[in-house]
């Protein structure tokens, strides 16, 4: 008699993965896998010998994967092939990107698309949600979103690509950068019309934008006047080899003329202003880099970031960092100097905390809410209290239950009313804060969190605090 073999973990779908009969993301014992379902099977092969992916791998385009056993498959009746693609630390959304980010994600979809069709393939999708951050830049990670189509067929995901990418960075480039938040409200992408009319008139003469948002605009309207006669028309139209090139040069040169300058928004110069001076900063510098370094973890959620100047900190100290801020301006900064000196460290994003990214999609699954994508170890908080606090009449209390839903320590600075900047948020606005004192700031923490360690900042009214969440 032998024995039973091992019962398998059950598979955990993604709830973000379903739209696609040709597979689906799932974990298992921690570990992520993709499923090739049958429907795909006769392109998978064809794609997997082609030599794209391992292409477009090496060039860091597309996210590494391994072959994983068929066995491992989550629905083995419809499986006709496994892979272990490399894991994302920090999931992201294109409404919490800052401009050059989104920027970047549409240039490297581009590149996606170019090398596809060198090798007589074509982008199937090109969703933003199909790119994330890796290493500090943009990678694509739907290893199936490549087939390859019918001779002369166009560009399948062209209208895709423009509502994803094209309207909302032309939205924020020539209106104004918070339009980008529109992407939260349309998760398939800003419609064309509504981007045409949000768009400045004088938009419509620019050649790119004319072509690829206002009159593609009034093609859809006409398209849709004339209803499905015409829609079958349009897919049995054959575009010859140089106007696909044509139009993807066109799109490139396009976004790549599309300039945002980070400047004129409340918090984009606050890092180089604040109330204390450089023996003030350099205390503080050192107390958050002895704090991080005792709290051990390994990723870190930096709420209230601005430019980076103490996610850089963290990231010296060999932590991934998920850098937050509410000001486009101060993400998009930050995103130029991760850029430019090459961190593979921190992740810039947007994010305002008084309304933060909610779960979206299918079943407000699709997805996923802030708290329930965090994996970080220490949330660091600093000169951000009082913004929520006064700024935003948040509850200390309701502060502190949050933070504790996000991770099992705490580095946190707080700023007493005496403070300059406290003094700058009060100045127009009654003070019905009574319980904005030290010792109420203690009282509403201690709920969820025990002190560790606190330090007064040299030369400040203010303290820092170290804490670890309670059981």
């Amino acid at each position: 008699m032998t024995d039973a073999p091992p019962m398998m973990t059950p598979a955990v779908r993604d709830p973000g993965s379903f739209r696609d009969p040709s597979g689906f993301v799932y974990h298992r014992d921690g570990v992520l896998y993709r499923q090739v379902n049958h429907s795909f099977a006769d392109r998978w092969n064809d794609l997997a010998s082609s030599g794209l992916l391992a292409e477009l791998q090496s060039r860091g385009l597309l996210i590494p994967h391994e072959a994983a056993p068929i066995d491992a498959a989550a629905d083995p009746a419809i499986a006709h092939a496994v892979i272990r693609p490399e894991r994302i630390s920090a999931i992201s959304y294109p409404y919490e990107w800052s401009f050059g980010m989104l920027k970047d994600a549409a240039l490297a979809t581009l590149d996606a698309q170019v090398a596809a069709a060198e090798r007589g393939f074509a982008l199937r999708d090109a969703t933003a949600y199909n790119v994330q951050f890796r290493r500090g830049r943009p990678i694509l990670i739907d290893t199936l979103s490549f087939e390859r189509p019918e001779p002369g067929a166009p560009w399948i995901a062209y209208r895709q690509f423009c509502e994803h990418f094209l309207a909302p960075l032309a939205l924020m480039a020539r209106r104004d950068v918070r339009l980008g938040l529109l992407l939260r409200d349309h998760i398939d992408g800003i419609p064309l019309d509504l981007a045409a009319r949000l768009l400045p008139g004088r938009s419509r003469w620019n050649l790119g934008l004319g072509a690829h948002i206002h009159a593609h605009a009034r093609a859809q309207g006409r398209y849709a006047d004339a209803g499905t006669d015409a829609a079958a028309a349009t897919k049995k139209a054959t575009v010859s080899e140089f106007k696909q090139q044509a139009l993807i040069d066109s799109l490139r040169r396009t976004i790549a003329k599309l300039e945002w300058t980070p400047e004129g928004t409340e918090w984009a110069d606050y890092a180089d202003n604040t109330s204390y001076g450089d023996a003030g900063t350099a205390a503080k510098e050192e107390l958050v880099r002895r704090f991080l370094a005792d709290a051990g973890g390994a990723v870190v959620w930096d709420l209230g970031a601005n430019t980076g100047r103490y996610s850089r900190i963290a990231a010296g100290l060999g932590r991934d960092v998920v850098s937050w801020d509410i000001d486009p301006a101060a993400v998009e900064r930050n995103y130029r100097q991760v850029r430019r000196d090459g961190d593979e460290r921190v992740l810039p994003l947007v994010l305002d905390l008084a309304n933060p990214s909610p779960g979206l999609g299918w079943a407000n699954e699709e997805r996923r809410s802030v708290p329930e994508r965090s994996n970080a170890d220490i949330v660091l908080a600093l000169a951000l209290v009082h913004h929520l606090a006064i700024g935003r009449n948040v509850p200390l209390d309701r502060i502190a239950s949050y933070f504790a839903g996000l991770a099992p320590q705490l580095v946190i600075e707080f700023v007493p009313k005496e403070d300059p900047m406290v003094r700058t948020l009060l100045a127009t606005r009654e003070d019905v804060f009574d319980d904005y004192t030290m010792d109420g700031f203690r009282a509403a923490f201690d709920g969820a969190w025990e002190v560790v360690d606190e330090t007064p900042v040299s030369g400040t009214p203010r303290t820092l605090f170290r804490m670890a969440r309670r059981r």
